[in-house]
């Protein structure tokens, strides 16, 4: 029992330690933080107007993408993100797979590029990759994804209230993880926010928006690409928390596991004190 004790204590030794340097995290909220996260819009329109490129580098405009009786899921990213988008358009294609509905027959998604330097080759590359995990055949005709210069990238994210900022030294880009849903004639009717969609919330605001209905924000938990980490004044990748968290679960079956040995062997030593 000793050494499976002390073996634990090491485990959680191990585990401790890297999380008190983690613990130091998100104490400060420096400038640029102020400038992410969102600002819900609900009711306002997206600028049907906004030009952007399609995948193969030709111009179109939002409204020429958006169709009668047809929701839209508009989905803000980079293609070129290292972390935080990648798990979203994940959290997209699970629920379009579990979804009945079928992109380009009974809604559309359009997942536009909010950084400028990033053109339709590059749109182009990343949407064949998506797209090939879907087992839907046809969900190219219904899912767009774009690029587009500042102006048109800021009067989108401006009217959806999507605040991003570039990192200093580095061509990534600290923002948060959300979908918008939007009517077919391009209203903003509901945000989903996280990583992970549920396939029921999905549908109903799907459904709610085809009929230009806006609905309310029962739960918000802002991801961000990035977080701060004022010790070494940087900006720390979003797998930390997922460590940390990870960190925490392991603590805790570890302790509910010592506990378990401690139970069974106080018992064998009362039976055994018992029997003699």
């Amino acid at each position: 029992m000793r050494r499976i004790a002390l073996a634990v204590i090491l485990i959680l030794a191990v585990l401790i330690i890297p999380n008190q340097s983690f613990a130091q995290l998100n104490t400060a909220t420096p400038d640029m933080m102020e400038s992410m996260g969102i600002d819900e819009k609900l009711g306002d329109y997206i600028p049907l107007e906004a030009k952007f490129a399609t995948v193969n580098g030709d111009s179109t405009t939002l409204g020429e993408l958006l169709q009668k009786g047809k929701p839209v899921i508009l989905n803000p990213l980079y293609y070129e993100c290292p972390l935080l988008c990648g798990l979203v358009i994940d959290g997209m294609i699970n629920v379009v797979e579990d979804l009945a509905w079928q992109p380009g027959n009974e809604y559309i998604i359009i997942s536009f590029s909010i950084d400028p330097t990033e053109d339709y080759t590059v749109a182009s590359k990343h949407s064949k990759e998506y797209l090939s995990k879907l087992k839907t055949t046809n969900a190219d005709k219904g899912w767009h994804f774009l690029t587009g210069n500042k102006s048109q990238i800021d009067s989108v994210v401006e009217s959806i209230g999507f605040k991003y900022t570039k990192i200093r030294g580095t061509e990534e880009f600290a923002h948060s993880a959300a979908i918008v849903m939007l009517s077919p004639e391009g209203k903003i009717t509901r945000y989903l926010y996280g990583i992970k969609y549920n396939e029921f919330d999905v549908r109903n605001a799907l459904y709610e928006s085809a009929d230009g209905k806006v609905g309310k924000t029962l739960e918000r938990l802002l991801m961000y690409c990035y977080t701060f980490d004022p010790n070494s004044n940087t900006y720390t990748p979003l797998a930390f928390n997922f460590m940390k968290l990870g960190g925490l679960a392991t603590l805790i079956f570890l302790g509910i596991f010592l506990a378990l040995l401690w139970v069974r062997d106080k018992t064998k030593k009362q039976t055994f004190n018992n029997e003699n």
